[in-house]
């Protein structure tokens, strides 16, 4: 992107609002003293996944809700991604097709083979239908998508429209929301998902709602179908990058009896603190080449990736690489590869200094100056097609996007004046709810879109989270359009009243207190080091939280903290959930891959630095059979079972017009339609 682009261009595309909601209708039936509303469906999150089922539905018409505990407050409104991967078959140089396309998917193993192929299908429509709907994404004079290399993906399937692109994603689907009166009940935070058997609605805590007889603004939602579309669960650690208040759906799943799946599956990756402006330094940041460096508690600069690279090129083109290879990965730590920048970098932090990126500075040298002349071929030619040769680390970003600049001066961070500061945060669940190629879970009526469900693997590459959740926002709207019956009554109420009155006790454990345990255990033993002792301490920590909560509860300091304690009770059920999930992966033999390195004394893999081997983080290498399965978890009668299942494999497609029609016609394609759960 050239730097000459007007101000009022960049304006629009970082300056991104969001429409208003219109008023909201007052429910005009009430249960046990409760309001209630009544619909075919119910859409759980006003993020890209959420809109995207709740404006299919309607356009089939359903009468969907969306209840949203903050509209426009989440991940892809507020954190987000500034790409999509999509199949670019009419444009790519090095050409594409679909089965291309999901095996890119799902390279990194434990991931569903038809699932990939669904995603690589559907990233089609997704795309078209976007750009119908007004996102702007860019296009070369003949209308070819332009697109460029993500992480894990070589073909270069990601496009942009920027750091705001899945914002912008959310305000135009909004906006068809409206469009089409898709209701969207903000301040609704869900807490129980109501059934008997299969899914009978969803009951709630509304700022609405709230009288005195009523103090939590508990409310019931009758529906046969519930879309579970709140993200994921980034209050899980203390070192994030989400926004403040995601708690998603894994603790509300887990309740209900719904099947977990890859909870052991995560990425992390370099990014600012979310206590300021929380965002991934990944793509062109980095590819600037900035100097990185950290300050000790005297205010002394330490220059410390001198400490682990052998010389200035190289330090400084595994910088560059970080903009593709942005997630931690335990073999990107060997040969001296970019991964071993986060490992200096927690290194860093565990020491106690604070790490920074100067964008008017070049990397130091370590042994001969450093020089855009002397970089690795793929990074030197990278950066000359790109025209990115100015002096200055700055002067490059604003050249490549000068969007990068904008995103951080709105929220008062100029880093044209000023060093940047940044952690190794987590950034994003891969695992999450078990869904099928419809996003059915394992709870009838209940689905689950965008980073609530399971459906990526161990890897991913970057920005196909954003559409896998609009290819299946979709399909879930394709399946429960089919199948909607009106909404009856809401079994399970009674229980579900009992167990949220029952978990909220002025004698019980503070919110406060209960954050900070959940998010320093998470923190400190299931970040990107792990070892099998401390992961098997941490779990037992966390079963006995959990069990600690259901003999005393949890006080809200006030009525209107109530959700906001139910929600960490509930957080406290998904860290025990992934901590199991990891003790038991770790236990059989399970070793390093996506997410974590899993250090061992035993382990063959041994990153170097300058100095030497780095002994104490050896790690074990990952099993090529462990990628060929998934790891199930399910809450049932107060304990975690873990059971394992094989990946579904995709069966041979070959369609044959006049043959496969009439399945389509009469919803056939669908297969079977709600199984009645297991008594």
């Amino acid at each position: 992107m050239s730097a000459n682009v007007p101000q009022d261009i960049l304006d629009a595309l970082t300056d991104v609002d969001m429409p208003r909601l219109p008023p909201e209708r007052a429910p005009t039936e009430t249960v046990q003293g409760l309001p209630l509303i009544r619909a075919a469906a119910i859409v759980v999150g006003s993020g890209a996944a959420g809109l995207r089922a709740a404006v299919e539905l309607r356009r089939r018409g359903v009468d969907v809700v969306v209840a949203s505990q903050s509209a426009w407050g989440g991940t892809s409104a507020c954190s987000g991604s500034d790409k999509q991967t999509l199949h670019t078959a009419n444009t790519a140089d090095q050409g594409d097709d679909f089965h291309s396309m999901a095996k890119a998917v799902r390279a990194g193993g434990a991931m569903d083979e038809d699932t990939a192929y669904v995603e690589a299908v559907g990233s089609v429509r997704a795309m078209a239908s976007l750009q119908y709907l007004g996102l702007p994404l860019p296009q070369d004079a003949l209308g070819g998508t332009l697109r460029y290399q993500t992480d894990h993906d070589v073909v270069g399937r990601a496009t942009s429209c920027g750091p705001r692109t899945s914002r912008l994603m959310v305000k135009v689907l909004a906006e068809e929301a409206i469009r089409l009166g898709v209701p969207i009940l903000n301040h609704t935070t869900a807490v129980a998902i109501l059934h008997k058997r299969r899914v009978t609605g969803l009951l709630a805590m509304r700022t609405q709602a709230r009288t005195g007889a009523n103090p939590f603004g508990l409310t019931v939602f009758s529906a046969p179908v519930v879309v579970l579309a709140n993200g994921g669960p980034g209050e899980l650690y203390r070192d994030s990058v989400y926004p403040n208040g995601c708690f998603g759906a894994l603790g509300l799943a887990l309740e209900a009896g719904i099947d977990l799946v890859n909870l052991t599956e995560s990425q992390f990756g370099i990014g600012t603190r979310r206590e300021g402006f929380p965002w991934n330094l990944s793509g062109t940041y980095v590819q600037a080449l900035p100097h990185l460096y950290s300050v000790d508690a005297q205010g002394q600069e330490h220059a410390f990736l001198a400490e682990y690279y052998r010389t200035t090129q190289e330090m400084a083109s595994n910088i560059f690489r970080k903009g593709y290879q942005w997630p931690f990965h335990a073999t990107r730590m060997l040969d001296f590869g970019s991964s071993l920048i986060d490992l200096a970098i927690v290194r860093e932090t565990q020491a106690g200094r604070r790490v920074f990126m100067d964008f008017n500075r070049n990397p130091e040298a370590i042994d001969l100056p450093f020089s855009l002349e002397r970089l690795d071929a793929d990074v030197r030619g990278y950066l000359t097609t790109a025209g990115a040769i100015q002096a200055r680390p700055i002067d490059r970003l604003r050249h490549m996007n000068p969007l990068a600049i904008e995103l951080y001066r709105r929220y008062k961070v100029d880093i044209a004046a000023k060093p940047l500061e940044f952690a190794v945060n987590n950034q994003h669940m891969n695992g999450g709810i078990a869904v099928d190629v419809w996003g059915r879970s394992s709870l009838p009526g209940c689905y689950a879109v965008g980073e609530a469900a399971g459906t990526h693997g161990v890897t991913r590459p970057g920005g196909a989270a954003l559409n896998a959740g609009q290819v299946f926002g979709t399909r879930v709207a394709e399946d429960a359009a089919g199948a909607v019956t009106a909404p009856g009554a809401p079994d399970g109420l009674d229980a579900a009243l009992a167990a949220v009155r029952g978990a909220l006790r002025p004698e019980g454990m503070a919110v406060k207190a209960l954050k900070a345990e959940i998010q320093a255990r998470m923190s400190d033993h299931a970040g990107i080091l792990c070892t099998a002792d401390q992961v098997r301490q941490a779990r037992a920590g966390a079963e006995a939280l959990t069990a600690r909560l259901a003999a005393e509860g949890v006080a809200p300091a006030r009525p209107a903290e109530a959700a906001r304690a139910i929600q960490w009770r509930q957080m406290a059920l998904a860290s025990q959930a992934v901590l199991t999930a990891l003790d038991h992966y770790i236990a059989e033999g399970g070793g390093s891959r996506g997410a974590r390195a899993i250090c061992d004394p035993a382990g063959q893999g041994v990153p170097h630095s300058v100095h030497g081997p780095l002994q104490d983080y050896r790690f074990r290498e990952e099993r090529p059979a462990d990628r060929e399965r998934q790891i199930v978890i399910r809450w049932n009668d107060g304990r975690m079972e873990v059971t394992c299942r094989p990946n579904r494999r995709l069966a041979p497609t070959r369609n044959f017009f006049e043959r496969d029609w009439p399945a389509w016609l009469t919803g056939a394609i669908h297969g079977t339609k709600w199984p009645e759960a297991p008594q």
